[in-house]
């Protein structure tokens, strides 16, 4: 039985006669009185009696009518749905991020998304940047929201979101100067709280290396995977960390967040969207081209 004989049922039963449902549905008469005929047939069943007074629906009808609009209404959801997803503004979407994205990209992203494609469904996944380069090549994710640089197999795309200078998170005891700020001397004596090597493995060697540049002898005191956890290893007395200048939004119990005085040679950290290039847009396309980024 085919949808539009569904719909023309529909139209007899709530028009009450076949030449208003035909006028209705913008057929000919005899193309609709055939279409019913056909439909009979196949369920067996007489649907309607005809008389001069109007069409009027068989007990066998009126036994299938809701079923019948129950049917035609998810058909109709369901087609909708499909051009919505064919148009970007429907469907389901996995987003790996790193902490460092939860504090203004990621709010900033899903307000924008809600506005563009109110239908779509966001699944955040907070994960490290190995977690997610191995979760993007396998699909488990549909994007990532991590640091680079960043080795990720397959093709993917990139797009920078943020470029932010790092900042010194020091215990409340530390010794900072009057202007607020602490040298790079001071952190390499006090020994550095760390993301894991294998986590940013670039971020971790620039570090080292502007420290190296600068004259320090600088060594890893504390290794941690996540930013909450490094901020409690830094109140703890484990050393200082090295964060980008946003954790300063951060009201953190026994840690202070200092400009570094000579910290010219350190690198940046940078924050890029990262997913798989498609020959047709995605959502994921959707989602790294809005306004996730805030300059830097």
């Amino acid at each position: 039985m085919e949808t539009r004989h569904l719909r023309y049922f529909l139209a007899v039963v709530d028009h009450g006669s076949v030449s208003r449902a035909s006028e209705w549905l913008g057929i000919a008469q005899p193309a609709l009185s055939q279409a019913l005929t056909r439909m009979e047939k196949d369920l067996g069943v007489r649907l309607f009696d005809r008389s001069r007074q109007g069409t009027t629906p068989t007990p066998a009808a009126a036994a299938i009518l809701e079923d019948v609009r129950a049917s035609v209404a998810r058909i109709d959801a369901a087609a909708r749905r499909a051009r919505e997803i064919g148009r970007g503004s429907a469907g389901q979407l996995t987003v790996g991020l790193v902490s460092s994205a939860l504090f203004d990209t990621l709010p900033r992203a899903l307000r924008e998304m809600r506005r563009q494609a109110p239908g779509v469904r966001v699944i955040l996944r907070e994960m490290s940047n190995a977690e997610q380069a191995e979760a993007l090549q396998t699909g488990e994710i549909d994007i990532g929201l991590m640091h680079t640089p960043v080795a990720v197999g397959g093709r993917m795309r990139e797009r920078q979101l943020l470029r932010d200078r790092l900042v010194a998170a020091v215990p409340d005891e530390f010794d900072v100067a009057a202007d607020g700020k602490v040298s790079m001397a001071q952190i390499a004596q006090a020994g550095l709280v760390m993301y894991p090597q294998a986590q940013l493995p670039a971020f971790y060697a620039d570090i080292l290396d502007a420290m190296r540049k600068g004259g320090h002898d600088a060594h890893v005191a504390q290794e941690a995977n996540r930013t909450l956890t490094v901020l409690s290893c830094v109140a703890g007395g484990c050393g200082v960390a090295l964060l980008p200048s946003w954790i300063r939004s951060m009201n953190f119990r026994g840690v202070r967040f200092c400009e570094v005085r000579d910290g010219e040679r350190l690198p940046s950290f940078d924050l890029s969207a990262i997913w798989p290039a498609r020959s047709v847009p995605t959502l994921a396309d959707l989602f790294a081209n809005l306004d996730l980024g805030t300059g830097g």
